[in-house]
């Protein structure tokens, strides 16, 4: 029988006073690299 090896995270960042920062967001400076997203429109039940 095979053992199944799960992939493992990298490393999380920090924060400035040395606490692990998980959220994952864009600052202002790199704003325009990364384009609106295109509002969800939802269908009607069919």
């Amino acid at each position: 029988m095979e053992k199944i090896q799960a992939i493992k995270p990298g490393p999380k960042p920090k924060t400035p006073d040395g606490t692990p920062d998980e959220r994952r967001r864009v600052t202002p400076p790199n704003q325009p690299k990364h384009p609106i997203l295109k509002p969800h429109i939802h269908k009607p039940k069919d």
